[in-house]
């Protein structure tokens, strides 16, 4: 068993091709990306906020110009003021225009817009309206909308109610203060939360994917399993040996994989700025992350077993990839659903399902909510499950009929 792990060590640390694909490209990956999906994100913020809006005013109301002069809206949009009897050709040609994203955004007011907000005295009578047409697919379009809702829509609401009730501080029957309570730690990891349990799971699967398909079923197609076979070893020497290499191995890249995921995220939340409003913060305690190293070995044990056992059966390294794919759906949805819980309550029952518990147990860490039950129960599951695994690859490594291709 010793010989046969020096044996998967140098095969992996002898080729160069390997130890780049393994424990480097991880990390250029990682920081590539992220650092690539923070410019982008940074740059369609700068182009949105510098964008010059093309905006049409229908019937204006009297003082609407002034109000939009003074607000400090022409700053960032052009403002073309149509007649309350436009042509419709020449409105529809506007809503087109919008449709296309040649104009952001058309509001019209209703005929004799103030008189009607300044008549309103009792339930029943009529109410104006302001119609905004924008394209809520266009980001151009839609903060040119935003921008005009809040510079002067709502200036332009508080001054008529202002002329109807004198002060409005009478239209005030409670004041609400808010006091935040929140648990710092998970607040700081909730995005990670989200993303890192499957990612890591994710992860995990891929590096270990490439290694057990060419330790085995590479070595069947090339013969040196023959040889191997027919060498004075116990076959069980052989299963372990190549099993605790092939964990230790996927183990070490998936840890390049993830201390690079978490190193270079805020690389990507750097561009968002503070309007997404998440937090990248998190800290782990000593105790924390040895939970984790624990939960992604024990899962590692569990991919290396299920990928040498689909391998057994294949006669070519082609055959074991398309044999593999089942799996590697089975383990993506398996991460996907701790993405979308929704706040929902997770029984205890669920942490002992392999993978989809450790990917539970991950969010858990991160967001400093994990017992030690539920921790134990995925640790614990996915060693019994990378049992029964193990069993079964040695029992297939003594089917002369599988393992010779006959």
């Amino acid at each position: 068993m010793k010989d046969i792990f020096k044996k998967e060590i140098f095969r992996v640390f002898s080729d160069k091709k390997m130890i780049f694909s393994l424990f480097i490209l991880p990390a250029v990956l990682m920081f590539g990306i992220y650092g690539l999906m923070g410019v982008m994100v940074k740059n369609m913020v700068s182009d949105v906020e510098k964008h010059v809006a093309i905006v049409y005013v229908q019937n204006a109301p009297e003082g609407l110009k002034d109000l939009i002069g003074q607000s400090g809206y022409l700053e960032t949009a052009e403002v073309t003021y149509l007649a309350a009897d436009a042509a419709a050709e020449e409105i529809q040609k506007i809503k087109d225009d919008i449709l296309t994203g040649n104009v952001q955004l058309m509001v019209q007011f209703e005929t004799d817009f103030l008189a009607k907000a300044q008549n309103y005295k009792n339930a029943g009578d009529p109410i104006p309206e302001v119609t905004v047409c924008y394209n809520s697919t266009q980001n151009y379009s839609s903060s040119a909308r935003g921008n005009f809702n809040s510079m002067i829509l709502a200036p332009l609401q508080t001054s008529l109610l202002q002329n109807r009730f004198g002060n409005l501080d009478l239209l005030t029957v409670f004041n609400t203060q808010e006091e935040l309570i929140i648990n710092e730690e998970k607040a700081n990891g909730e995005f990670l939360a989200t993303m890192l349990p499957y990612l890591i799971t994710f992860m995990l699967f891929a590096s270990a994917m490439g290694l057990c398909v060419d330790a085995i079923a590479g070595e069947k197609e090339r013969g040196t399993m023959a040889s191997m076979l027919l060498c004075p070893v116990k076959r069980s020497s052989i299963v372990f040996g190549k099993l605790f290499g092939l964990s230790v191995l996927s183990s070490l890249s998936s840890i390049v994989y993830a201390v690079s995921m978490i190193l270079a995220m805020p690389m990507m939340m750097g561009g968002m700025g503070e309007e997404t409003g998440l937090a990248m913060n998190i800290s782990l305690s000593p105790v924390q992350a040895l939970e984790l190293f624990a939960l992604m070995v024990s899962l590692v044990l569990i991919y290396v077993g299920a990928l040498c056992l689909v391998s057994v059966f294949a006669k070519n390294a082609k055959e074991a990839n398309a044999y593999v794919m089942p799996l590697y759906m089975i383990v993506l949805v398996l991460g996907l659903m701790t993405m979308f819980k929704s706040g929902m309550e997770t029984s205890q029952t669920m942490y002992a399902i392999p993978v989809y518990g450790t990917a539970l147990s991950i969010q858990g860490i991160i967001t400093s909510e994990i017992t030690f039950l539920q921790f134990g129960s995925s640790v614990l599951s996915n060693l019994l499950c990378t049992v029964i695994i193990v069993i079964a690859v040695a029992k297939v490594f003594n089917n002369e009929k599988i393992m010779l291709n006959a």
